[in-house]
């Protein structure tokens, strides 16, 4: 990453997904899904435009942004949606896309899939 790329706002994705619709399964892989993206990409407060969570239509035990709290995203737009139930879709998954200043590239950019959530996007496992 260059100091010199200036800062633009990019799309960072990721997804995690839990055994059953639990709130503290839902917060806890939250948590753990924005800390890894954050991580990442190195990512501050400031930096975090807005959020959009979505989860498939068997979760509904937490709004899972209330895990975003803790890293002072209490400012930062978020809006949850609920997945289009695709058959065959990955059950108990919780999708996050965040739009954030960053002055990484989009190649740079880490996108982040855990848990049973790595089915959705192989290539982008680490």
């Amino acid at each position: 990453m260059s100091d010199q790329h200036p800062r633009e706002v990019r799309g960072i994705r990721g997804a995690t997904a839990v055994e059953a619709n639990d709130a503290n399964q839902i917060l806890e892989a939250t948590d753990e899904l924005l800390r890894r993206l954050i991580e990442a990409n190195g990512l501050h407060p400031d930096d975090i435009v807005s959020a959009l969570f979505t989860m498939t239509a068997d979760l509904d035990a937490a709004f899972p942004a209330r895990a975003a709290e803790v890293y002072g995203w209490n400012i930062v737009a978020i809006l949850h949606s609920t997945e289009i139930p695709v058959p065959g879709s990955l059950p108990r998954c919780i999708r996050l896309l965040v739009h954030a200043y960053t002055r990484l590239r989009h190649d740079e950019i880490r996108h982040v899939y855990l848990r049973a959530a790595t089915v959705l996007r192989p290539d982008r496992v680490e």
